[in-house]
């Protein structure tokens, strides 16, 4: 498993494109600040859920932790990660490129993660 991690649409695309045929799970999150946390208080309630679960991820698998950036950029409708990638919410973490989603309270419940990194 590699992780990756990247701030902002531009830079998720490319590691997308580079890994291309791979298996893909992305994590979406609020951008943190100089303390290294997040504004968004459910993405930090979160992430140590999600990172408990990442010695579960497929052999081969990339894990790209996506920093959306600051909440006025969230907040806009029409930011990338809503129009071109349907992310809705943050905290959100997908199998990309295919339906399989948890969002927010979701990120809450180790077992569901587990799930979504396990099944096919």
């Amino acid at each position: 498993m590699a992780l990756v991690e990247v701030s902002g649409y531009d830079e998720f695309v490319k590691v997308v494109d580079a890994n291309k045929g791979k298996t893909i799970f992305a994590y979406f999150t609020g951008s943190k600040d100089s303390k290294g946390v997040s504004w968004c208080p459910d993405c930090v309630t979160a992430e140590p859920i999600v990172h408990g679960e990442l010695s579960k991820l497929p052999d081969g698998s990339i894990f790209i932790y996506c920093q959306t950036g600051d909440k006025s950029y969230w907040k806009n409708l029409e930011n990338k990660f809503r129009t071109n990638l349907k992310v809705t919410a943050i905290p959100t973490l997908m199998k990309y490129g295919t339906p399989q989603k948890l969002v927010e309270e979701e990120l809450l419940k180790p077992e569901l993660v587990h799930m979504l990194f396990t099944e096919d």
